[in-house]
């Protein structure tokens, strides 16, 4: 059966510092995030399309605002009551993973997330995929 995707590619300017095996946290540093979603179809739309890119731009764009120049682990879902003040640990895997999460709930009912990838540093990929 076919399959057709689209992806759209973002970048981000923030920072985190994830906890480590031993407990501790690593010092605050920063990235530039490159942050890539792939939104699949079996069948194509009316127009013939998985869907707009325009539109899962905007998803991502909104999604990825109010991260720009900041410290993911002062955001939710990241912050919290845990260790080191964090809910969740803001790996890459998980930074991936919420954008994943959050990107799916704006999808057409036909088209589902394939996979988000980010990437914190050249050749450094995490991947999340539902």
């Amino acid at each position: 059966m076919p399959r057709h995707a689209i992806t759209v590619r973002r970048v981000v300017s923030a920072a985190h510092a994830i906890r480590l095996y031993d407990g501790s946290l690593e010092p605050v540093h920063g990235h530039d995030w490159a942050i890539e979603v792939t939104v699949a179809a079996d069948q194509l739309d009316d127009i013939e399309v998985v869907m707009d890119f325009h539109a899962l731009e905007k998803s991502l764009d909104a999604l990825l605002a109010p991260v720009h120049n900041r410290n993911f682990n002062d955001l939710p879902p990241f912050a919290g009551d845990g260790p080191h003040g964090l809910a969740i640990n803001p790996s890459a895997e998980r930074v991936a993973q919420w954008v994943g999460e959050s990107i799916a709930n704006d999808l057409p009912d036909h088209a589902r997330l394939e996979s988000v990838s980010v990437s914190e540093a050249p050749g450094c990929v995490a991947t999340y995929q539902p």
